[in-house]
């Protein structure tokens, strides 16, 4: 059996190597960049500076707090309850009502869902949704939209909205949504319970 000779073409002296592949992120507990307002609380996790599939937020809902019922024409989302529980919808109603959302029902009979941790909601593109926080303890849930940067931005608008005194400004909120490809089905809510801040 014949051994193949050994290569001896030499190289110029800078050896050509590729570059490292990209590091990761590691996002430690409390960190990101947090909005807060009154009704609402999100740190953004991992951005479209980080991931071209996904934005991913902490979200911290307050009591009263019902985000409305809402669509997407291009976004997916996911969201992922850690502490607290949720009113969630995730489905085509069979009568889109402009206001109520909590007593809707699909044609297969769903409803809307007493989310507790460990739950998770998939939204595709299309799918009526919503949350809201009916009890007197602020939940907190893990949440991811795609594609990236979209929800990064409204988050960014929708606080400055929510920061100004009074009630959300829904005029304001619904210009904002629909830049954002969110058709908005029933408004969105901020009822402090008694003694709220």
């Amino acid at each position: 059996m014949t051994m193949p000779a050994a290569d001896t073409t030499t190289t110029s002296a800078t050896t050509r190597t590729a570059p490292p592949p990209p590091g990761g992120l590691i996002v430690p507990p409390g960190g990101g960049r947090a909005l807060r307002t009154a009704a609402q609380q999100v740190t953004f996790k991992v951005t479209g500076e980080q991931s071209r599939i996904t934005s991913s937020f902490e979200v911290v809902v307050p009591p009263g707090f019902d985000v409305g019922a809402h669509v997407h024409t291009r976004s997916e989302e996911l969201f992922y309850v850690l502490e607290g529980e949720l009113d969630v919808l995730a489905f085509e109603p069979r009568v889109r009502t402009a206001d109520g959302w909590r007593g809707w029902r699909s044609v297969q009979g769903e409803r809307v869902v007493r989310a507790t941790p460990g739950t998770v909601i998939v939204v595709p593109p299309g799918c009526p949704h919503a949350f809201a926080n009916p009890t007197g303890a602020p939940a907190r849930m893990f949440f991811q939209s795609s594609p990236p940067p979209d929800h990064e931005r409204y988050f960014e608008e929708l606080m400055d909205i929510l920061s100004a005194d009074g009630p959300p400004e829904h005029a304001a909120i619904e210009a904002l949504r629909r830049r954002y490809d969110i058709e908005q089905l029933t408004p969105l809510r901020h009822d402090r319970p008694e003694g709220g801040q």
